[in-house]
């Protein structure tokens, strides 16, 4: 695997990894902070199991939906994620089925996060992730530090 078709973020979330797991593994969560900013999710359904599906849509400002979905291949609470991940619907640019790892690793009562996302078809592809999941993680941080 070429690293120029694989991405990675890495940061610190300051909460505990069981919070920052459940807002992925939770659909109350995801609703409140997945997607870019200036985009808000509108559908999310979710079969939290090995095998299992989810679904969402975000919409845009301008008021376009994009679907997503994908199968969880993998979910150890509260330390390891493993789902693919494909766009669909019209609006949609054609990309290819990723799989997407996030561990969850406990820092001293704070998570540090690692995501990674692969393979993608080009490094255009990849960095027009990056910049939506950067986006979607600023949200996260937001969602979690709420009381």
């Amino acid at each position: 695997m070429s690293e120029d078709r694989e991405l990675v973020i890495t940061r610190v979330f300051d909460a505990p990894r069981e919070l920052v797991f459940q807002a992925w593994t939770d659909p109350k969560h995801v609703m409140s902070w997945w997607g870019p900013k200036d985009f808000t999710m509108t559908s999310w359904t979710m079969d939290l199991r090995p095998g299992g599906a989810w679904r969402g849509c975000i919409r845009s400002s301008k008021g376009l939906d994009y679907w997503s979905q994908g199968v969880y291949r993998e979910i150890v609470p509260p330390e390891r994620l493993v789902f693919t991940f494909a766009w669909d619907g019209e609006h949609n640019q054609p990309t290819t089925e990723t799989l997407v790892t996030i561990t969850f690793a406990d820092s001293g009562g704070k998570t540090k996060f690692t995501f990674r996302q692969t393979p993608f078809t080009t490094v255009e592809d990849r960095d027009s992730h990056e910049e939506g999941w950067s986006e979607s993680f600023e949200r996260l941080a937001a969602h979690i530090a709420r009381p």
